[in-house]
């Protein structure tokens, strides 16, 4: 009896020293890495792709910005006097740091209840499908990172009054998630993925 509960002890030892899904792959500057240590990843950018026609890059260089592949991030705390927290500063949360009402508003349009921020794959899907629609009321190609994602921080209605161009840190942040984009897609280009 003490030989089976011994090795199923060490086997959830072993178990628990793996990666778990918040924590991101280990080289973040590399597109093809990332996709063959995580092929969920894959299968999620592929349906989201398939899917809504965001391509890929696109999708990976928005997690990159707003969570850097961690599945469970959060906004910081808010401080009063420095100490005290006062709660987050905002409902951001998961892989695409969706807001608590935009994701109620995707899971209701898309009837999709059980959707969860920190699954790659309703993750993904959310994303393609916020893309779709700041293409729709925008005219923003699903190609464009830098616009898709200035329309993913400010809302399809801030995008539109052009809302941004009084955040220069925020085009600032955009022109790097379009270079890291066209940087996936150069190396997307040249990977060996099944």
């Amino acid at each position: 009896m003490k030989t089976p509960l011994r090795a199923m002890m060490i086997a959830l030892l072993l178990a628990s020293c793996g990666s778990s899904p918040s924590t991101p792959p280990r080289d973040l500057d590399n597109a093809c890495t990332i996709l063959q240590q995580r092929p969920d990843y894959y299968k999620a950018f592929k349906a989201a792709e398939r899917k809504w026609g965001i391509p890929i890059h696109v999708q990976m260089a928005t997690i990159h910005q707003e969570s850097k592949f961690v599945g469970d991030a959060r906004t910081p705390f808010k401080y009063v006097l420095g100490v005290i927290p006062m709660g987050r500063q905002s409902s951001a949360f998961g892989y695409g740091q969706a807001l608590d009402a935009t994701w109620d508003e995707y899971r209701a349009a898309e009837r999709r209840n059980g959707a969860k921020r920190d699954n790659i794959k309703d993750a993904t899907d959310f994303m393609g499908w916020y893309m779709n629609i700041s293409r729709e009321r925008n005219g923003i190609a699903l190609t464009d990172a830098r616009n898709q994602y200035l329309a993913y921080h400010e809302g399809h209605t801030g995008f539109s009054r052009a809302s941004y161009n009084a955040k220069p840190w925020l085009v600032a942040v955009a022109g790097k998630v379009d270079s890291r984009s066209l940087m996936y897609r150069d190396q997307i280009a040249g990977c060996r993925l099944r």
